[in-house]
């Protein structure tokens, strides 16, 4: 079997690849029977050369490949019928602007596999850019902090090599006594939490948190029954919560009103409460000027994201009055961070990354006769068709 690391071919360019040229080589001894071929590409960050240094052939043509490998959606006009493909394709919400790719990958009788749907039997991610997004979006939120209230000036993670730049960046500052709620438990969460224990940002409880001011900057750490509650006023069951989210509200606002510097790492599923509405940002109380949202949903559970941002131009403001946008340092409005791309900033680390999971959990599917049913989970479309899992999406398909 043949496996094709694809060129990234969506506009903005994206320097991220699934193999970085060490882990391409570790696939390979650990898979002897595979054979691995490298798409020539002079937009990802690591060179042709890096993979033909190690053995790998580097071709413009891969369509002698089995299955090709990518990280963004592959233009209609690139896709190659009867193969098997892995990228990023949007279209498991049902996302309008990436129908017509779902609609060419069945005419040509792709079988699609998204990195979005390679899960445990439980439904978690297996794979993901979800650290890294954490990490830069905490990172943006303090750049936005810093230039905001003229405290400091931290460089663009972009600029940077790598992550440990990021945090060797990181130490040259100081930050102010504020007040930082971070939502989630999940690997975006985990990658915010990585950038504030690295500053060294005390960690409290989240009683402490609601009840008391403090001398220092902290932070607290909040789950989905933290900032959701039961209407009925019963004790919430997050598990439930999550197949059905109906009976719910939300608890955010007494963390609104404490604190300062929001940022949103959790995973927001449909018809789970909103965070806070335009409504509540109006609120005298509100309390919270800075938000790194991780997450972004727009025009979805935080309320201030009204679109996303870019790395060229990172942050906005959002005027609760006049729930418009403003310039991001304007008087009374929140900062607001919204990049939807945060890894693309860190492509080394997070192809790295990437790599380690795939290797571990997709590449073994292929020599095991899928023993754990990773691609059976994650096989979108097949034979023209939709799979039974995803069939939710024929509606979708049909343009219904």
């Amino acid at each position: 079997m043949t496996f094709a690391l694809i060129k990234e071919r969506k506009s903005p360019p994206d320097r991220r690849v699934v193999f970085s040229p060490e882990h391409l080589a570790e696939a390979q001894l650990a898979f002897p029977e595979a054979k691995f071929i490298v798409e020539s590409s002079d937009i990802r960050i690591f060179p042709d050369e890096a993979y033909e240094k190690m053995g790998f052939e580097v071709t413009d043509d891969v369509s002698g490949a089995d299955v090709m490998i990518g990280v963004k959606e592959v233009p209609v006009d690139a896709l190659i019928p009867n193969k098997k493909y892995f990228f990023f394709s949007h279209t498991i919400k049902k996302q309008p602007y990436n129908r017509k790719l779902l609609l060419a990958m069945l005419e040509k009788n792709i079988e699609l596999y998204d990195h979005e749907t390679i899960v445990r039997k439980t439904g978690s991610r297996l794979i993901g850019f979800g650290r890294y997004a954490g990490l830069v979006g905490a990172y943006n939120g303090f750049r936005a902090l810093g230039l905001r209230d003229k405290l400091y000036t931290l460089p663009k993670v972009e600029t940077l090599a790598d992550l440990n730049e990021v945090k060797s960046e990181l130490d040259k500052i100081t930050i102010p006594n504020i007040k930082i709620l971070l939502s989630g438990t999940g690997k975006v969460a985990h990658g915010a939490r990585e950038i504030l224990d690295h500053l060294e940002i005390k960690e409290v409880s989240d009683a402490l948190y609601l009840t008391s001011e403090f001398t220092e900057p902290v932070y607290c750490m909040i789950d989905v029954m933290e900032y959701n509650k039961r209407s009925d006023g019963k004790v919430g069951d997050k598990y439930k919560f999550y197949k059905d989210p109906t009976g719910y509200e939300s608890n955010f606002m007494p963390y609104a009103k404490v604190t300062d510097y929001f940022i949103a790492g959790h995973f927001y599923g449909n018809n789970a409460p909103y965070l806070f509405t335009r409504e509540d940002a109006k609120h005298p109380d509100f309390r919270i000027n800075l938000i790194a949202d991780v997450s972004c949903d727009i025009d979805g559970p935080v309320a201030s994201t009204i679109r996303p941002s870019t790395i060229a131009d990172p942050f906005y403001g959002y005027d609760p009055k006049t729930e418009k946008e403003v310039a991001f340092d304007a008087k009374d409005a929140i900062t607001v961070m919204a990049v939807d791309n945060l890894p693309c900033e860190l492509p080394k680390d997070a192809s790295e990354g990437f790599g380690e999971a795939f290797i571990e959990h997709v590449l073994p599917a292929f020599f095991n006769n899928d023993e754990r049913e990773i691609l059976k989970r994650a096989k979108i479309t097949q034979e023209g068709k939709l799979t039974r899992r995803f069939s939710y999406l024929q509606d979708y398909v049909d343009g219904k």
